[in-house]
């Protein structure tokens, strides 16, 4: 396959309330899974107001769309300041959120996305682009190793209630 390129261009609006809400409802899904529901939904929607709180017009974020050759919006992403700045984290940014839309999945856009997401913040003088991702997501994994991602911290947990 050949190498996807994708051109990076600040949200809309309406563009930001539906990733907004996609993100929200997946983040919502992922931590029902150790709370109760209401709690996720509370503390993710708590979490978009803190790191989010002028939404789209966040300072120091970048909350864009990936658009192909022929224009089309394939994906988004969330790129901004690391949250990790208390750990000498000043020439790092971090990729809070990527999104490939379905019909584009499987093609190369999420490297394609990454790829433009680094450029973006090396452009910006930092350093590395950092992130997390779910344990269980084995393709997003695999798409962040192929591009030279490395594991720098693991997190593991077990339920142990009787």
């Amino acid at each position: 396959m050949d190498a996807q390129k994708v051109t990076l261009r600040k949200m809309t609006p309406s563009e930001y309330d539906v990733a907004t809400g996609r993100r929200e409802a997946e983040s919502v899904r992922e931590l029902s899974k150790f709370m109760p529901q209401e709690l996720a939904r509370e503390r993710v929607h708590q979490g978009t107001a803190q790191f989010l709180p002028d939404g789209l017009d966040t300072a120091g974020h970048h909350l864009v769309v990936a658009e192909n050759g022929s224009g089309e919006v394939v994906g988004n992403a969330w790129i901004g300041p690391d949250p990790r700045h208390g750990s000498g984290t000043i020439n790092s940014a971090w990729l809070y959120d990527i999104n490939v839309f379905a019909q584009f999945q499987r093609r190369g856009y999420g490297s394609a996305i990454l790829a433009a997401a680094e450029e973006l913040v090396a452009r910006e003088g930092k350093t590395s682009l950092n992130l997390n991702v779910v344990g269980d997501n084995e393709a997003a994994i695999a798409m962040y190793q192929c591009n030279g991602y490395e594991v720098s911290s693991m997190y593991l947990s077990k339920s142990v209630q009787r």
